[in-house]
């Protein structure tokens, strides 16, 4: 059974940092993308950042760029999103994915998480 299973969401204040875990299983690593999306209510999943097996290439959204890390560990099955310099609005669900592309749409994604929520507070 494929399952893909976030960790490590929580409430901190505005300018700290959390580490999200994704932990794969029912599959190995060498699917081709793994994206991190984030989602509030009433407005569209964001996609945050994603990170392409073969090479490691990476892509981030732009409100994101130079504060948050994705990274993969491979000997644990695992991706990872490091958040640094967190902001009020980096609040959300964030949910793990994996699919054919690195990408910042959802559109290539075959497999997603349950999500966790992060909370980042004034």
């Amino acid at each position: 059974q494929v399952q893909l299973v976030e960790s490590g969401g929580e409430l901190v204040q505005a300018g700290g940092s959390l580490r999200l875990s994704c932990a794969a299983s029912g599959f190995n690593l060498d699917y081709l993308g793994y994206g991190w999306f984030r989602q509030v209510p009433g407005k569209e999943r964001e996609g945050v950042a994603c990170i392409r097996s073969n090479d490691n290439l990476t892509y981030y959204a732009d409100s994101v760029k130079g504060r948050f890390t994705v990274s993969r560990d491979n000997t644990k099955n695992s991706v990872y999103l490091q958040m640094n310099s967190l902001k009020p609005e980096d609040t959300a669900v964030y949910t793990c994915a994996a699919g054919t592309w690195c990408s910042l749409g959802p559109q290539l994604y075959d497999y997603w998480g349950q999500g966790t929520q992060v909370t980042i507070s004034e």
